[in-house]
């Protein structure tokens, strides 16, 4: 077990540094190609991609990934009873989106331009629920190696396409862009998809009876997916909300359309990319805890749940620390060379040290969701955006512009963090 940890972890973070490489190419040609304006017209609609990415998926794949690994269920019952009530909300959700899309883009967001890139959010995500549905069977077997190469040729996919389609699409116009970008993803997760598919068991014996729904699989899945959906809702719909709730105090006390959304470009685009890059080592730890501390939780042995969950954050500050440094020190040479710009530096600044504590979040979150503590996750995340909220809501009428988000992101981080640390602790007593 241990051997087998270390070896996902492994093949997690070379995985991990391959696609955040890929991921920081494809941002440099949209930062590039797409211009300031572009990347901020992006970065608002961002946040409404993932709140809808993170309803279609329901919390299946962490479900899928802890029941698999405590080897009691029939693994093939257990994903025919999941695919057919994902797609049944995914269906749901996407005529939703078709509905509202145009109060979301008229209303909401204030720019009636992404009506169209809204549509194409539904287009995208059944592909994104089958792949993460995919993805979760070989996390709970901890077979690392199929997700990761899926996730690199997926980038690579997408790469391609955007050296090839932004030059094109950029000379029809700039929604039409956005649109191109959005869809993309469809052909990079059924690539994905084909991949993983490609990896599956040779000899499978796949009986009639298998492929009929059980209820209780379904129940457990769904007392799992529900807390983990509805935390990771509501920090969807907070980060759904942050747009949303600068944009339009902002422009009640004076700020210019033009400023915002440079401004939240800069943070969004250049910023935040830029130092949440170690966090590919702590998503791959993240990952590799999830089927291990569900083994030796079922089992009672808190004392190994304990090392590994030490192990884990010992991990995220070796590579957290000297990076934190580094951002602190010279923000402007990992600005200039991998967007091309200076634009952000005291940004970096403040916000680097805040994110070295943001490095050891993952881990916790996972480690409770393992635990089959879902409702402790939830609260962590709910206790954050409520906060975060809250200071935007106070700050942003102070007139001290994007640095309203930037406190409110900082005090999330470091309230969700300890409330996590505090829950961790207080479930293995």
């Amino acid at each position: 077990m241990k051997s087998n940890f270390k070896r996902s972890v492994i093949i997690l973070l070379i995985g991990g540094l391959i696609t955040k490489i890929l991921g920081m190419f494809i941002k440099i040609i949209m930062s590039r190609l797409l211009g300031t304006e572009g990347l901020g017209m992006y970065m608002i609609l961002l946040p409404t991609f993932t709140l809808f990415i993170t309803l279609a998926q329901f919390g299946f794949p962490i479900a899928i990934s802890k029941l698999i690994a405590e080897d009691t269920k029939n693994n093939i019952k257990l994903i025919s009873s999941i695919i057919p009530i994902s797609i049944i909300i995914n269906i749901l959700l996407m005529i939703i989106i078709f509905i509202i899309s145009p109060y979301l883009s008229n209303n909401l967001l204030h720019d009636k331009r992404l009506l169209l890139p809204i549509i194409s959010i539904s287009l995208v995500i059944p592909f994104t629920s089958i792949s993460s549905i995919c993805r979760s069977y070989f996390f709970g077997k901890e077979k690392m190696f199929p997700h990761v190469i899926s996730t690199i040729t997926e980038d690579i996919i997408r790469l391609i396409m955007m050296i090839i389609g932004i030059p094109y699409f950029i000379k029809q116009g700039l929604i039409n862009t956005l649109c191109f970008i959005i869809l993309s993803n469809i052909i990079s997760e059924i690539t994905s998809i084909i991949i993983l598919i490609f990896f599956l068991p040779k000899n499978i014996n796949i009986k009639k009876d298998d492929l009929k729904p059980k209820k209780r699989y379904i129940k457990e899945s769904l007392n799992i997916g529900i807390p983990n959906t509805t935390g990771k809702l509501i920090g969807s719909i907070g980060y759904f909300l942050e747009p949303i709730i600068l944009t339009s105090t902002l422009l009640l006390v004076g700020y210019s359309n033009k400023y915002i959304t440079t401004e939240y470009g800069i943070l969004s685009g250049y910023v935040m990319p830029l130092l949440l890059l170690p966090s590919f080592f702590t998503l791959a730890i993240s990952q590799a805890l999830i089927p291990v501390i569900s083994k030796e939780y079922t089992k009672n042995n808190y004392k190994e749940v304990k090392r590994k969950i030490k192990q884990s954050i010992i991990y995220s500050l070796l590579i957290g620390i000297p990076i934190t440094i580094l951002f602190i020190l010279i923000p402007e040479l990992f600005l200039k060379y991998i967007y091309n710009t200076n634009q952000g530096i005291n940004y970096i600044k403040v916000l680097a040290p805040i994110c070295l504590i943001q490095y050891i979040q993952a881990p916790l979150l996972s480690s409770l969701d393992a635990m089959g503590k879902s409702k402790d996750s939830m609260k962590a995340t709910t206790i954050g955006v409520i906060i975060r909220t809250v200071f935007l809501i106070i700050l942003s009428p102070l007139k001290i512009g994007i640095w309203s988000l930037i406190i409110s992101i900082s005090i999330n981080v470091i309230i969700v963090t300890f409330y996590s640390i505090k829950k961790v602790r207080y479930n293995l007593t």
